[in-house]
């Protein structure tokens, strides 16, 4: 899967947009994907797509200006599972899960805004 474009707000995957947060995966894109704590990126907020789709890597997009934060305890929780985390700009991130999706099992969990 490939993700075509990305721009402040919004996202181009398969020829559809999307407006809202979500996580793109090897079986498709989960939709207005929404945290617990807003732009804090808890262990229950991936933990159900980690454990279904078992990644190499974990690819977050934090934002186009890096606002959506990482917990320390959800990059031990990846650590501990053998996933490897990226986290980047959300413009970043679609950069690298497209370079990498062709040759590993990569998510990416991608916030669309700030």
């Amino acid at each position: 899967m490939k993700i075509e474009s990305y721009k402040f707000g919004t996202i181009v995957i398969g020829g559809r947009e999307y407006h809202k947060d979500l996580i793109v995966g090897v079986t498709g894109v989960q939709e207005n994907w929404w945290r617990q704590a807003g732009h804090k990126l808890a262990v229950e907020d991936i933990r159900h797509v980690v454990e279904e789709q078992k990644p190499d890597v974990l690819i977050v997009g934090q934002g186009k200006f890096g606002m959506m934060k990482i917990l320390p305890e959800t990059g031990e929780y990846l650590n501990n599972q053998g996933i490897q985390l990226i986290s980047e700009s959300t413009s970043r991130a679609v950069e690298i899960f497209n370079r990498m999706a062709e040759k590993e099992k990569v998510i990416a969990a991608l916030h669309l805004t700030c």
